[in-house]
């Protein structure tokens, strides 16, 4: 049987997981295109379903999973991409694994789905043991945030919680906490790194809260050499994880 109608009640669960509320009372995500639904499922996460477009082959690793026939136009509906690849899939939320390397990257109200997932994928590429996801971050299944990770979000343990908590508790640990902001800092090219070491990102336009960058050991800075106002906060990311991580 193949679903056509926007109306049929599995459509309108599926669209619900478009929303955090909705996500979080299904306990589920959903996961567009090939490689994204390939990596969850070779990654180990649970797959509720396989969502697949009428005359679409599937691929043989999802043979045994159920899977689900729709048309062009109830997949087009439940994606959000312009140009779905004719592959959808459901997939469980899993209690996060500790954290437990020596390298962790802690963001604060980074808002754009975007930035959050390449800071994600990034901290994937760089070796990192870790992300935490503080307050006002974007959410971690919005449908961007999961695109834009690549599937890096099921390779890495991502946690979320209060970052005024999680500091005090990582230099317990041993941690050196790095706040990536400009007031009494230094040029992280003069600085050598700990054994362990922490670093925080903040808003696109705020930076880091005030009272967490009062938390951490060292506030660190990436020299502007050009005309620019500053940088991306994911690109940032990215050149201090690639400096901590040597």
């Amino acid at each position: 049987m193949v679903i056509t109608s926007l109306q049929n009640e599995q459509v309108k669960k599926w669209n619900k997981l478009h929303k955090r509320k909705g996500r979080m009372q299904a306990g589920m995500f959903l996961v567009e295109g090939f490689h994204l639904v390939e990596e969850a499922y070779q990654s180990g996460w649970e797959i509720a379903e396989i969502i697949v477009q009428e005359e679409m082959d599937r691929p043989d690793w999802c043979k045994h999973l159920p899977v689900v026939m729709v048309s062009r136009k109830v997949l087009q509906h439940i994606t959000q991409t312009e140009t779905p690849q004719g592959i959808a899939a459901t997939v469980y939320m899993k209690e996060p694994e500790e954290i437990t390397g020596n390298t962790v990257l802690l963001m604060d109200a980074i808002q754009d789905p975007g930035n959050v997932g390449t800071i994600i994928r990034t901290a994937d590429a760089a070796g990192f043991a870790g992300v935490v996801l503080g307050e006002d971050t974007a959410d971690l299944f919005n449908d961007k945030v999961i695109r834009s990770t690549q599937g890096s979000l099921f390779h890495l343990p991502i946690v979320q919680a209060d970052l005024k908590e999680k500091v005090p508790a990582m230099q317990q640990e041993g941690f050196t906490v790095w706040a990536a902001a400009l007031r009494n800092a230094s040029s992280f090219e003069k600085l050598d790194v700990s054994q362990r070491t922490a670093l925080i990102v903040g808003n696109e336009g705020a930076g880091i809260r005030e009272d967490i960058i009062e938390l951490a050991d060292q506030s660190v800075t990436i020299p502007v050499r050009g005309q620019a106002e500053s940088l991306n906060v994911s690109v940032a990311a990215g050149i201090l994880m690639y400096y901590i991580h040597g």
